[in-house]
């Protein structure tokens, strides 16, 4: 082997180890890149989720004061019936004539049934407000997970 022969193969090996030598370094570059963003991402995710988890807790609570004012609406609309209704019996009951009588059973039926639709009404308001209160923070949950979706793509 002759020195011009040394000399190119030493060279080879210098140029054989600084191309090693840069793809190591540019794929460890490539590599920690690639972790990072998947950090991010998960952090993003692990984000996501608690805020959803908040959004539900938040929908929860506000379906249970709902369904707990609607009880006790219907609690003190049932008692007030009632006591209406015993009411009504006793005038009946201690009515002079058969038209008196009339009478009065025309005027409490008119009056249970305002007050039954007057409640109805109210209940209806009260199951779609309660509705409302509960979908609201889950709404903006899918428009987040869109966000967190394409935040992803884009990393």
């Amino acid at each position: 082997m002759n020195m011009a022969t040394k000399a190119k193969t030493v060279g080879d090996k210098v140029n054989g180890t600084e191309t090693i030598e840069a793809a190591i370094k540019n794929g460890s570059e490539v590599f920690k890149n690639g972790f990072d963003k998947a950090v991010k991402n998960y952090d993003q995710f692990l984000g996501y989720g608690k805020d959803t988890v908040e959004a539900y807790m938040k929908a929860a609570n506000a379906a249970g004061k709902g369904v707990e004012t609607l009880h006790n609406e219907l609690y003190s609309y049932s008692k007030q019936s009632v006591e209406e209704s015993i009411s009504a019996t006793k005038a009946l009951l201690g009515s002079k004539s058969a038209h008196e009588a009339f009478e009065l059973q025309t005027g409490f039926a008119k009056s249970a049934f305002d007050t039954y639709v007057s409640q109805v009404t109210k209940l209806g308001e009260i199951m779609s407000a309660t509705a409302k209160e509960t979908f609201e923070p889950i709404q903006g949950r899918i428009q987040a997970w869109v966000e967190v979706v394409q935040s992803s793509r884009a990393a």
